[in-house]
């Protein structure tokens, strides 16, 4: 049975992912949820289990790896590398990433690639880079968090680097070579030639650090540790309720002033103290506690109705049963259903990008590793005795 798209937008393309654990699904992830045809190359059990992308049927592969098919390839055999590059022959793009010496061992580095396709677009994510000195290093999330400058920003004064709660930059770096393997796809119908597109999980944290990073980059000032506090534009905070905590966001004089009305506190625009927003930033500890003080009278509802009526961003700080919980995240569909043939149905994480007329969708769940591995090899016009024989000698 021929390859049924999960959409439309990106049907006309061919991808062979090679991508393990986090960072490397996450990109292809993005390809496979608008409908490109992607075959997940996977060791045979009999060569390799494949112990780094967690179980089969855990939430981890169950969200990483929807929307594709899988075949069972032996990468570190001749034969095997010899079907792989019929398949490079008709790809459009291979995702990979390995540590940046594993591709040229396995010879499936861009230039190898490129002699059989001049067209592919070769995806490569790495922690540190393709080269450099700290090229051959493994990478890891929570590596990249502390080296970027995420960990020394997070978390309360005097109390220590704080990791972010997810993994940032494994994410990041999938979607930032998400992107690069689009504009690369793009510019080839002008170029017709393909390229190699590098992210890192490394360079995709300090792209993430955003304003931080260009703040030192222009000023010199290092960001230091603020806890819920905006570094510079206060009060933006989380304050406490009768019942909980909320988020407040009243950044910039205008939206100062209504939030002191807002809170009854009106002779807060008097105090030279917060007169601007340099001086709230400086007098954060008076003014946060002066905050609280009112805040605290009433429950989070209260609040979030009354500012938002003022115009005054708030919201609540929710656990993770209350963020699908809430009407708003259930009204965008955040949550997916998906069948899968062992598990029934399950929810997984939908795609975050909305397109009005070709939407990307959840068709299938995470394949059984190999479930598609004869249907891909006759695609490629091995029958079935040539199949087994392949399978008798560990190649596929």
């Amino acid at each position: 049975m021929p390859h049924q798209p999960a959409a439309s937008a990106l049907a006309h393309f061919r991808v062979l992912d090679l991508t393990r654990v986090r960072a490397g699904p996450s990109c292809v992830k993005q390809l496979a949820d608008f409908g490109a045809d992607v075959i997940k190359v996977e060791l045979p059990p009999s060569v390799e289990v494949d112990t780094m992308s967690g179980p089969r049927h855990g939430f981890d592969m169950q969200n990483l790896h929807r929307n594709k098919r899988s075949m069972t390839l032996n990468l570190k055999e001749a034969e095997g590398r010899a079907i792989f590059m019929k398949l490079v022959e008709r790809a459009d793009v291979v995702v990979e990433n390995f540590r940046p010496d594993v591709k040229f061992r396995l010879g499936v580095d861009y230039e190898s690639l490129r002699k059989v396709n001049r067209r592919i677009v070769l995806g490569s994510i790495s922690g540190f880079g393709q080269d450099g000195p700290y090229s051959k290093r493994p990478g890891f999330d929570q590596i990249a968090q502390g080296m970027g400058g995420l960990m020394m920003v997070t978390g309360e004064p005097g109390r220590g680097p704080m990791r972010a709660g997810t993994a940032v930059a494994d994410v990041a770096s999938g979607l930032y070579a998400a992107l690069g393997i689009l504009t690369a796809l793009h510019e080839r119908e002008r170029s017709g030639e393909g390229q190699w597109v590098q992210a890192s999980l490394l360079q995709a944290q300090i792209g993430l650090m955003d304003f931080q990073a260009a703040r030192y980059l222009m000023t010199g000032d290092v960001p230091a540790q603020v806890g819920n506090d905006h570094p510079h534009s206060m009060p933006t905070s989380a304050y406490r309720t009768r019942d909980g905590y909320i988020n407040i966001g009243a950044s910039g004089n205008t939206i100062w002033a209504r939030f002191c009305k807002a809170l009854g506190r009106e002779a807060w625009l008097a105090d030279a103290d917060f007169a601007d927003e340099p001086g709230r930033a400086r007098h954060r500890g008076k003014l946060n506690a002066a905050i609280n003080e009112v805040t605290v009278g009433r429950t989070t509802a209260e609040w979030i109705e009354i500012l938002n009526e003022a115009g005054v961003p708030s919201g609540p700080i929710y656990t993770m049963d209350q963020v699908f919980a809430d009407p708003q995240v259930r009204h965008l569909e955040a949550a997916a259903a998906v069948r899968h043939p062992k598990l029934g149905e399950i929810r997984i994480l939908n795609q975050a990008v909305k397109l009005s007329r070709t939407p990307a969708r959840m068709a299938t769940a995470t394949p059984e590793l190999g479930a598609h591995t004869e249907e891909i090899l006759a695609e490629l016009g091995y029958d079935a005795a040539q199949v087994e024989a392949l399978r008798s000698r560990k190649i596929v």
